[in-house]
């Protein structure tokens, strides 16, 4: 059998006194959709960082097909991450700020403009390829914040709430445009949510967090339909009863 993308063997964080971090265990397969779903300052962002290497465990393993990445700098994870504030260059257009990082690796200038336009073509902003940030919408701006991670080709890609200063709309657009691309690069994506309905509707399966430990890990339909314990239940069944009107489309993404 071969080995998991991503595999998280007992990881532990504490700053100080504070324990943010117990014992964290899963495993992520090549292609996968994982949302972290839970309440704030349960640890979500906490296990993103020491995923990428911005931060290092107290204890635990981290392996990506199988090598310990544990003490590894984040250059060399070939892990990337899409966080909430799009982070974009005022003074590029579109076209330059996803080719970037390629010309900081010192690509040849033919191979950075064909990586750059098919991903350009993926993530559909050819008509905006000239413009620069200030003249984008958010969903617009968060797209080349995706495809500049994508370019790099990276092996994960984490999110950090990417959605959340997007208005309601906009997110389901941007949703189903996030999830097309993955299926169609096979990408394997760690989504950090604190919207419940948004990890059901993204996700192969969700994590659910809460005092630093996972309380259940399994499918959107197991965990509306079979609850690991009264936390999931509350935080899972009875929020999502009172926001979608059918469970069986939140969970298929409509």
């Amino acid at each position: 059998m071969d080995n998991p993308i991503l595999k998280i063997e007992n990881l532990s964080k504490r700053y100080g006194k504070n324990l943010v971090l117990e014992d964290i265990s899963f495993e992520v397969e090549k292609g996968e959709f994982l949302s972290l779903l839970g309440p704030s300052g349960c640890g979500k962002t906490t296990i993103l960082r020491l995923i990428i290497g911005i931060e290092k465990a107290s204890s635990g393993r981290i392996y990506k097909f199988g090598e310990d990445i544990s003490d590894l700098s984040p250059m060399k994870r070939n892990i990337g991450i899409v966080f909430q504030n799009y982070s974009l260059f005022p003074n590029m257009n579109v076209y330059q700020n996803i080719a970037y990082a390629l010309k900081s690796r010192k690509l040849p200038n033919e191979e950075i403009d064909e990586k750059v336009r098919e991903i350009i073509d993926i993530v559909e902003l050819n008509e905006h390829v000239n413009k620069k940030p200030v003249n984008l919408s958010g969903g617009q701006q968060q797209r080349v914040a995706i495809a500049r991670t994508l370019v790099l080709n990276p092996d994960i890609i984490l999110f950090d709430e990417p959605m959340s200063a997007l208005d309601a709309d906009i997110k389901v657009v941007l949703r189903n445009q996030l999830k097309e691309i993955q299926k169609k690069l096979n990408m394997t994506m760690i989504y950090v949510t604190h919207d419940q309905e948004e990890a059901f509707a993204l996700s192969d399966r969700v994590m659910v967090l809460n005092d630093c430990r996972i309380m259940q890990l399994d499918t959107p339909y197991n965990l509306y339909h079979k609850p690991a314990n009264e936390f999931v239940k509350k935080f899972i069944v009875n929020h999502l009863d009172m926001k979608v009107k059918s469970i069986e489309d939140c969970i298929n993404g409509q």
